[in-house]
């Protein structure tokens, strides 16, 4: 189980500027990289079209079984694994919420931005406990663009 996730600044800055383009609606995408022992590296992140029904967009999040396999297919030829997933919360706290642990998979790596006014307010890290129960936090380090 991982207990550290790794992010890059320039990989942060990235989420941070698809999540603010989104707001008012809920944003996401795939989180690339790797994992080794307690630690996740993310390597990569890939936005995703919320496709969600217009007026539920603003609190709901979606995406295609195609978007997946296109998703696991990009990872494979990067040499990378789809580690996780990483959406928005616009007008509210960057903590999972009911919907979020019923959609959710053990095993990844989940970070959520709280956008407030067009501005990300917060961005956490979480993983979903095996028995599905509740998220636990992670260790978000963000690094430095040369990894240190």
């Amino acid at each position: 189980m991982a207990h550290r996730v790794k992010l890059s600044a320039a990989l942060q800055a990235q989420i941070i500027a698809q999540m603010e383009a989104a707001f008012p609606n809920e944003g996401g995408g795939f989180l690339l990289g790797d994992a080794s022992g307690e630690t996740v590296e993310i390597r990569d992140v890939i936005g995703v079209e919320n496709t969600s029904a217009p007026q539920e967009r603003y609190h709901r999040y979606a995406m295609t079984p195609l978007d997946w396999a296109r998703m696991e297919d990009e990872a494979e030829e990067l040499g990378l694994t789809l580690v996780g997933y990483y959406h928005s919360h616009p007008h509210s706290p960057a903590i999972p919420s009911e919907y979020d642990r019923d959609h959710a998979l053990p095993n990844f790596t989940y970070i959520i931005t709280s956008v407030m006014q067009a501005k990300a307010a917060d961005l956490r890290a979480w993983r979903l406990r095996a028995d599905r129960s509740a998220f636990d936090p992670v260790d978000l380090q963000i690094t430095a663009d040369n990894g240190v």
